[in-house]
């Protein structure tokens, strides 16, 4: 077995099951391009503190270039002796240039190294989950724009509240998901920091141009202190959040759709692309695609629980510990990914009955429009909660609806009460009194698409 990188101070190998415990191998490799790259722009850095000749740092370039497709072509394997990534692609590139080859860890650790190849990693991703992001929201507008005028009954503890826009509700979701992306884009500008040169915690001892190094790799400048450069796992606890609550997002609305798409609602269909059936029951057509979502927004948080948790206890500065960083974040990027991707593909193709929507309207929906009423003729609101309620309650006994009960008995309780009051029964006039900014109305709705449309515009 070849030697290890770190191996000269040791005096026997290390037992096979630590091997088996420390190796990173079957994970890290998601880093290998990241790492080829690091390697290359180091070996370019080198040349500037003599550790190579521009001619030799040109060799070493072309032969992590040579790894690089040889990897990819399936032409290169690990070797068991290869504690990661990293290790495996220092070995090619000596086994393939010698000395030339073992030179390229001077000055460096695979602490800074690895927190650079992570950075780029993060880079590449973020700008994926942003494109997923914003494929989300453009079809959750997309199906806003057909329904501005189509009531639901709105719900809070999940009873019906008021009618609402189906529009206003998706719009919810999109003001929700942009705030994700928002947050996204904001830790992708934070990413831009290069760890690499810091060394492992006390900075590189060969003076390369940290900032031309940088500008090489695509960061826009080098971390400022190599032992936080290091130790700093912000961005990974952060990523991982952000896709926790992104998760968080789409497992709302996947709960909403569940409900709404069962034989009790009826008020959306999903298409038969994201639903499956039942080995015994012929008739099923689950929601699996939403259930699914909402089975791995668990997943992600728990990733994001593993990486607190991990991090709560370390002293400043690397540890091994910090190994166990990867798992969460490839997991939690690639499952928030898939999910934008399937929530989109539902979104895109849900099929929505608004007659099924309008019939499940109950009248007692409008006792705040009936309380707002006497509120418009002089009553003080808290009174005239207190009197549709006695209203509310007169139907209930009478086993009516609210909009069945006779104008005398209204006025028993109200002399306000006048025949204008059958009015209030009507779906869109109730909407359409809240046209309040940010309001159910159909006004308001089509100002929220309009401010969506033009967030969408900018977000490319």
């Amino acid at each position: 077995m070849r030697e290890k990188i770190w191996a000269g101070r040791f005096s026997k190998p290390t037992e096979e099951a630590m091997e088996r415990f420390s190796h990173s191998l079957h994970f890290d490799q998601k880093l290998f391009e990241y790492d080829i790259s690091v390697n290359q722009a180091w070996a370019q850095a080198l040349t500037e503190v003599g550790v190579y000749t521009p001619e030799e740092a040109e060799r070493v370039v072309a032969a992590l270039a040579d790894i690089r497709s040889d990897f990819i072509a399936g032409a290169l394997s690990p070797s068991p002796s290869d504690e990661d990534i990293h290790s495996a692609n220092e070995r090619w590139l000596t086994e393939r240039l010698g000395d030339l080859g073992a030179r390229i860890h001077t000055g460096r650790s695979r602490n800074d190294q690895v927190a650079t190849d992570v950075r780029l990693y993060l880079l590449d991703h973020l700008e994926q989950l942003l494109a997923a992001l914003r494929a989300s929201l453009a079809s959750i507008v997309e199906l806003a724009k057909n329904h501005v005028d189509t009531v639901m009954p709105g719900y809070t503890h999940l009873r019906q509240a008021q009618p609402i826009s189906f529009a206003h509700y998706m719009m919810s979701l999109f003001f929700q998901l942009q705030r994700d992306r928002e947050r996204l884009a904001q830790t992708r500008t934070r990413c831009s920091v290069m760890p690499l040169g810091a060394g492992a915690l006390a900075g590189a001892a060969f003076a390369v141009d940290r900032h031309a190094l940088a500008q090489r790799l695509g960061f826009s400048a080098p971390a400022e202190n190599s032992l936080d450069a290091t130790s700093d796992r912000d961005l990974i606890c952060e990523t991982v959040y952000d896709c926790s609550q992104i998760m968080l997002h789409l497992s709302r609305a996947a709960e909403d759709w569940i409900i709404w798409s069962s034989e009790g609602y009826r008020f959306i269909a999903l298409d038969e692309a994201y639903t499956t059936g039942s080995s015994m029951m012929p008739q099923k057509k689950n929601p699996d695609s939403l259930e699914l979502i909402r089975g791995k927004t668990g997943r992600v948080i728990g990733d994001l629980v593993a990486l607190l948790t991990m991090m709560k206890g370390i002293p400043t500065a690397y540890v091994r510990d910090l190994q166990e960083d990867k798992e969460p974040l490839f997991d939690s990027v690639e499952q928030t990914r898939g999910s934008l991707l399937i929530f989109s593909g539902v979104v895109a193709t849900l099929q929505v009955d608004p007659q099924a929507m309008r019939q499940a309207l109950d009248p007692m929906l409008y006792a705040t429009d009936m309380a707002d009423y006497l509120v418009q003729r002089g009553m003080p609101f808290r009174q005239a909660h207190a009197v549709v309620g006695e209203a509310v309650r007169l139907a209930e006994t009478r086993r009516l609806s609210l909009s069945q009960l006779a104008l005398q008995d209204l006025q028993q309780l109200s002399p306000l009460f006048a025949s204008d009051v059958a009015t209030l029964f009507d779906p869109l006039g109730s909407l359409n009194k809240r046209n309040i900014y940010g309001g159910t109305g159909v006004e308001s709705v089509r100002r929220q698409i309009e401010t969506a449309l033009a967030f969408l515009s900018k977000a490319k």
